[in-house]
Order: C-alpha cells, then sequence, then structure tokens
C-alpha cells in the first residue's frame, strides 16, 4: 500500500493513495471518468515501479503534474490551477443567478461536484426562511415570487415597468440573507455556491465582491420555446409541487427579469452564459474561475496539507 502524508493545523496525517479519489481530482479538467481513471492507475503504477511506499502530498502533487506536462499539457495547466485554487487560503464563492427555469440549480449542483465543493447554497431557502421572520404584514413581496411580486407593491413607481419594480424589491429582501452568507463563508474559510434567481450583478455590496475570491455567472436560455420546454421538463418530475399553468401564465414576466438580469451583467462586466447544453456550460464556468483564481508557480509548495490523492 502506497501511503500519502500530510499536515493539517500542525498535526501530521497519512491516508491510502486512492485512484477513485485522484480520479476526481482530475475530472477537474474535463477528460472524462474513464480517462481520469486511467491516469490515476497509471501514476499509481508508477509510484509502484519507484518502490514508494510512502509519498508527501506536495511531492505526489508534482509527481501527477509531471506525468500529466507527458499526456496532454493543457490538462497538466489545468490540474496546477485547480491545485492552487485549492491551497489558497481564501474559500471560493461561486455565485449563478438567472430567471427561473434557466437551470441555475442543475448548473450549481454539476459545478459543485466537479469541483469538489461540499456548501450549495439555494436563494428559495432563503427567501424561505426570511419568510418565516418577515410578517407579510411587514414585506408582501417576500411572500411572492420572484416573477409575481410585483402583484403585492403597496405604491407602483411609475418610472420603471412594475414587473422589474416588484423584482428588485424582492431581490432587495432576499440579497440580505445573501450577503450574511456571503460574510460568513468568508469569515470561515468555507467556499460556497449560491444559486438563484436573486442573485443579481450589482446588488452584492461592493466591499464583499471587491475583497474576496467571489465569482459571479449569469444563465440565460436565448431562446423563447426552449425556456418554455424547461418548465415542461421541469414540472412533469414526480417529487416537483410547483404548477406548470402557473409558471405558462407568468412566463412573459419571466422573460422580463431575465432581460433585466442579461442587462444588469452587461453593466457589471459579469459571465453570461446561454445555458444550452450542460457540459459546455460547466466548462466555460471551470474554465472561468481557474483563470481568475488559479495559476500558481509552485503547485507542489502551494498543495502541501491540501491532499486530494
Amino acid at each position: 500500500m502506497i501511503w500519502v502524508t500530510g499536515e493539517v493545523d500542525g498535526e501530521k496525517y497519512k491516508e491510502p493513495f486512492s485512484k477513485g479519489i485522484m480520479s476526481r481530482s482530475l475530472n477537474v479538467a474535463d477528460i472524462g471518468s474513464q480517462r481520469a481513471y486511467d491516469i490515476a492507475s497509471d501514476i499509481e503504477a508508477e509510484l509502484i515501479k519507484n518502490n514508494v511506499d510512502e509519498i508527501p502530498s506536495y511531492e505526489l502533487a508534482n509527481v501527477v503534474f509531471s506525468h500529466l506536462k507527458s499526456v496532454d499539457p493543457i490538462i497538466a495547466e489545468k490540474y496546477k490551477n485547480w491545485r492552487s485554487l485549492r491551497a489558497s487560503k481564501k474559500p471560493l464563492i461561486i455565485l449563478i443567478g438567472g430567471a427561473s427555469g434557466v437551470g441555475t440549480s442543475s448548473m450549481a449542483f454539476e459545478l459543485a461536484s466537479r469541483l469538489r465543493l461540499k456548501n450549495l447554497i439555494s436563494t428559495d431557502m432563503i427567501r424561505e426562511v426570511m419568510r418565516k421572520i418577515v410578517s407579510k404584514d411587514l414585506s408582501p413581496v417576500i411572500h411572492k415570487s420572484s416573477f409575481d411580486a410585483y402583484e403585492s407593491i403597496r405604491t407602483p413607481s411609475i418610472r420603471i415597468d412594475s414587473v422589474i419594480e416588484g423584482f428588485i424589491s424582492h431581490v432587495d429582501v432576499v440579497n440580505v440573507g445573501i450577503e450574511a452568507i456571503i460574510e460568513r463563508s468568508v469569515k470561515e474559510g468555507i467556499s460556497t455556491i449560491i444559486e438563484g434567481v436573486h442573485v443579481v450583478p450589482g446588488f452584492i455590496r461592493k466591499d464583499l465582491m471587491e475583497n474576496n475570491n467571489i465569482i459571479v455567472f449569469t444563465l440565460t436560455v436565448d431562446d423563447e420555446e426552449s425556456h418554455k420546454q424547461r418548465f415542461y421538463s421541469r414540472c412533469r418530475q414526480p417529487w416537483v409541487k410547483r404548477s406548470l399553468e402557473r409558471y405558462m401564465d407568468n412566463f412573459g414576466t419571466i422573460r422580463k427579469t431575465q432581460k433585466f438580469l442579461v442587462e444588469q451583467a452587461k453593466i457589471h462586466d459579469t459571465r453570461i452564459i446561454n445555458n444550452v447544453d450542460i457540459n459546455e456550460t460547466i466548462d466555460i464556468m471551470i474554465g472561468d474561475i481557474l483563470d481568475k483564481f488559479g495559476g500558481k508557480e509552485d503547485v507542489g509548495k502551494e498543495s502541501e496539507g491540501n491532499n486530494d490523492n
């Protein structure tokens, strides 16, 4: 057996080398599960051939990096960036926004799986918690959905579209919870993905956005018919309790909120992704994350204490 050693908070540890864990780490480069496992097997064979029975995690990272360079330099670079990102002392906070039905939940789940992040929070859940705290009389907007919140505005503005005004009011309330989660994630050093319609570029405090490893994505479905079909697909699932009729009745307002989200994303230079193909969307997200936050020079030293085999 090959033992991988490391150190966490001054305490040394060791654990068995695992091809499964390593292949999941390699898969961040989108090389496919089977190829990732094959590469992990080749690395294990190389260690056995060299009579290695114990290896520090940072040395293993260098072995992996050298092996990947001989296989594919592009994969090697992605792996290096991923290792440096994992070694960062700052948590990675990923915000994924988009109108109802564009797939923020699905993409957040896939991204969390690919990046091996455990903390995934929906803004709908934040809204539900806030509904228990804030009464309907005090804030009727929060007790509506994002796309029909305008129905609860007591004194509508004449300056902007009522649908967008209601949406903004709805987002403003939920945004208090989003900012609280970001602050807690930063304080505790916990990498987190937050997804939902309430993630709107420009609405989160600038001091939070500027001083931390935060990246924002806005998802869209540009084609109206394709967007509509997403609701049919969602509502046919037996565990979904939401009414298809309600979505269809409000489809026009949902498209309005998408237009507003896109406008905000353009103003604040946020990546906009037409979410047609799940793999393409995930690849774009991971590429942006690695480009923005990865890329340390010394993979080995940066990886010590962050063993994913």
